[in-house]
């Protein structure tokens, strides 16, 4: 997967949480929860949907790495790589 790929592929599980943000308001450096309005339940979904896009799994203990969508895409991307 391309890093354009992963993005996309994370925008999309973020969207599908949160269907009523526009994705041009995203902003990929600032953390997900309190911009987008996102519960621990609906970072599980994100996360889960990220997992089925990509074939990453983000473990518990490396919550704090993917706070916001650029550092995602960078964990996703050293993940995929390894």
């Amino acid at each position: 997967m391309t890093e354009a790929e992963i993005r996309d592929a994370i925008m999309t599980s973020l969207l599908t949480v949160a269907p009523e943000i526009p994705p041009d308001e995203i902003d990929p450096a600032k953390p997900i929860g309190p911009q987008m309005d996102v519960d621990s339940i609906d970072f599980l979904n994100v996360l889960m949907g990220i997992a089925e896009r990509t074939g990453v799994e983000i473990p518990e203990r490396d919550y704090a790495q993917v706070q916001t969508v650029d550092d995602t895409v960078r964990y996703v991307v050293a993940h995929l790589r390894a």
